[in-house]
């Protein structure tokens, strides 16, 4: 590794968002570009930069930075061109030129440490002084915070998000307690506050490493598994043998924890169960507005009514069946309701009419779904338009996902006498809570989904949990109508949903398998089926319209495997593709990607121009459309809308040629292809074929062996979340 010393002349790009910069010093007589995470350069300080050359194919060398520090300048004449650089409010050329003729090459020390002398220079008034020295001390809090964290290996991104959460004092509050860095800090895991306290000096078994341990543990198995609450057995053997402690030190701090209501402990007969507590309020919120909601109803006049549906039926050409009448009718009884049922049977009919008539009764609509494609499909469906449930709510974003907020909210409810959310099944306890806080009283709320399909990928067991409470009205629809049997999309779906094996490969319908004997022969064979066999015969395209789908990330048939095979295949490098390499994949222009967490602060725009926004969201599938290296910058189109990512966020992304079946809930796609060869026995389940193939609508492709899809048939054991929200809906 190189060291270089200089002067900043130019500050040619900067992201204040991460730091991201690209200047030029002035070094032993030479001008040196620099790129690098340096936030809060100015022209005219010295710095010491540790890195490497390396040379750009439009801009030829430069200095690429892994670490540096800052010397504020020093001299009269540095000290002059930092000032007029314009970095602290008020200052300009002449302002810092009397600055420095006043108080000479003690004019930073002035600043930061007696800022009313400079009250003596003409046009500073008091509360310029001050903007300048909250500014000043605020560079130099960033610049020693950077410091601070380098010997660590702590980003610079992630140390000015610390600094943003705890200001000029972040250095000391990490000195005290670095596991604050894991509770309060996106993107600084346990392990790393870990490593920075042992390093300082903290005891394997001190209260602050083993207290932080257990809560990162409790949310790390909730978002890997789903749950809201883990029983306190459990969590202290996992917690003992992670945080390598004895098991009392757990057990007593748990006890500590449950008596400061950092946890919360409940008594589920068998066992005791440990909340993290913004799951056992949330939960709790949730149990009370549903049952509240489920001793309202409302009187219909079912001749009006009957009358008003017989309209539509004629108007729409259409015929409901007797379950279909009851959940329209329903809908206009009950302040919630469910309904539920698998492909074919009639729920788009069902909404598009409870649509029709309560805008005939005057009645304010609104429809909502979890995930962007959700809400762009119900809006085809539907005629109307469907919005997430993040933009419906207006996410406020706060300093990192913890702190983020909804606009709308139990002080600003949404403007609806109705609201019919779309694809329950993927909604989590969190995001019920808040829409739950979000309604109007009075307003009913409509819930769609299939309760066969896989959970939640967050914490919870939403729609399943409400409808096996029997507190709220449900509508199981079972039956398939005609034009749906001709489907073999929909009968092998609810084959496999009743433990029936699909059937397959009849030459006029959509639903097939491609055998293959040999394991390693399926990734290549995929491949071939996305780039030349389907496109061939059906005229589908092999990237926007085929999708595979997978149960496992890693493996042969893992989603980093699959989409290396498909890459190449579908989208090959090329010297007029410009690609930018990560140490997870290569990203190359045309490349199918998807964002794989929600990032609220991303800012997007719609391609025309009509609209700006900030929030991307985990499963939001979208298509590199440009990579700029110099500014390095990497664009994305969804749908309409159009993402600037900054290279250092990259790992929010990933290729998207093959998917897990987790990350394709909520979306449809024309053509499903999907591996059928020995993975984890876990992920080998019934309703995750279920759910895989419900998402094609035109073609469904199995590829591997039949006695693997006997396994999923044949597998119905869901792996058991625990959820207190159907216990808590029988307590109340």
């Amino acid at each position: 590794m190189i060291m270089i010393e200089g002067t900043v002349e130019n500050i040619i790009y900067e992201n204040p968002e991460n730091g991201y910069t690209v200047c030029d010093i002035a070094s032993a007589g030479q001008l040196i570009t620099l790129t690098g995470y340096m936030p809060n350069l100015t022209e005219g300080e010295r710095i010491e930069a540790h890195g490497d050359w390396v040379k750009h194919i439009e801009y030829g060398d430069q200095f690429k930075v892994e670490y540096y520090e800052r010397h504020l300048p020093s001299n009269e004449a540095e000290i002059e061109k930092f000032l007029a650089s314009g970095i602290l409010p008020g200052i300009g050329k002449a302002t810092a030129k009397k600055i420095v003729q006043k108080f000479g090459a003690d004019a930073l020390d002035i600043i930061e440490n007696e800022p009313d002398r400079l009250l003596a220079i003409s046009g500073l008034t008091k509360k310029k002084t001050d903007e300048i020295y909250k500014k000043y001390t605020e560079i130099i809090g960033v610049r020693d915070v950077i410091m601070f964290f380098q010997q660590f290996k702590i980003s610079p991104s992630s140390a000015v998000r610390a600094y943003n959460t705890f200001g000029p004092q972040t250095v000391s509050v990490v000195k005290e307690n670095p596991y604050r860095l894991a509770d309060c800090i996106d993107g600084i895991t346990f392990a790393t506050a870990d490593g920075i306290a042992l390093e300082l000096g903290f005891e394997k078994n001190s209260f602050e490493r083993i207290s932080c341990g257990i809560k990162a543990l409790m949310r790390q198995i909730g978002y890997l598994n789903g749950h809201t609450f883990l029983p306190r057995a459990s969590i202290c053997g996992y917690a003992a043998q992670n945080l390598d402690v004895e098991l009392g030190n757990v057990e007593n701090t748990i006890s500590d924890l449950v008596a400061s209501e950092e946890l919360k402990q409940i008594n589920m007969g068998d066992y005791d169960a440990i909340y993290l507590k913004e799951y056992y309020n949330a939960e709790k919120r949730v149990a009370q507005k549903l049952l509240e909601m489920s001793e309202v109803c409302y009187d219909s006049d079912k001749s009006y009514l009957e009358t008003m549906i017989a309209e539509i039926e004629e108007k729409n050409g259409i015929m409901l069946a007797e379950l279909q009448l009851k959940a329209v009718c329903s809908a206009f009884e009950n302040s919630a309701l469910v309904i539920t049922g698998g492909p074919g049977t009639g729920k788009t009919t069902i909404v598009k009419t409870i649509i029709e008539l309560m805008s005939k009764n005057h009645k304010q609509v609104m429809l909502a779904a979890p995930t962007g494609r959700a809400a762009k499909r119900m809006t085809e469906v539907c005629g109307k338009e469907a919005k997430t449930i993040h933009r419906l709510l207006e996410i406020t974003p706060g300093e990192n996902e913890v702190g983020n907020r909804f606009a709308r909210n139990e002080s600003n409810k949404l403007d609806c006498d109705v609201l019919i959310v779309d694809e329950m099944s993927m909604v989590d306890i969190m995001l019920m809570d808040s829409l739950l806080a979000a309604l109007p009283r009075g307003a009913r709320l409509i819930m769609v989904g299939d309760a066969d399909q896989l959970p939640s990928v967050g914490a919870g067991n939403v729609l399943k949990d409400i409808i096996e409470s029997g507190s709220i009205t449900c509508i199981k629809l079972t039956e398939i109508f005609r034009q749906a049997r001709e489907s073999m999309i929909v009968v092998n779906a609810h084959r496999i949903n009743h433990g029936e094996m699909p059937m397959v490969n009849d030459a006029e319908n959509d639903f097939f398998l491609v055998s293959r004997d040999d394991p390693m022969s399926i990734p290549e064979t995929i491949a071939d089926l996305c780039a030349r066999r389907l496109p061939k015969k059906y005229g589908f395209n092999g990237i926007t319209q085929i999708q595979v789908l997978t149960p496992a990330r890693k493996s042969l048939i893992g989603v980093t495997n699959l989409n290396a095979v498909l890459q190449d295949k579908l989208n090959p490098s090329s010297p007029d593709k410009p690609e930018y390499v990560t140490n997870r994949c290569v990203f190359r222009l045309g490349d199918k990607v998807m964002q794989i967490k929600n990032n609220y602060h991303t800012e997007w725009k719609r391609l025309d121009n009509s609209e700006q926004g900030q929030g991307v969201f985990n499963g939001d599938v979208g298509f590199i459309s440009g990579i700029n290296k110099s500014a390095q910058k990497l664009q994305v189109v969804f749908d309409d809308r159009v993402v600037d990512y900054d290279f250092m966020l990259l790992d929010e992304l990933e290729l998207a040629y093959a998917a897990t079946v987790h990350k394709s809930q909520g979306s449809e796609f024309e053509v499903i292809v999907m591996p059928m060869c020995e993975t984890h026995r876990l992920l080998m389940t019934r309703n995750l074929l279920y759910t895989a193939i419900t998402r094609a609508k035109k073609l469904v492709v199995l590829v591997g062996q039949e006695d693997i899809i006997k396994l999923y048939v044949n597998n119905d054991n869901i792996q058991k979340r625990f959820s207190g929200l159907k216990n808590r809906m029988s307590i109340f």
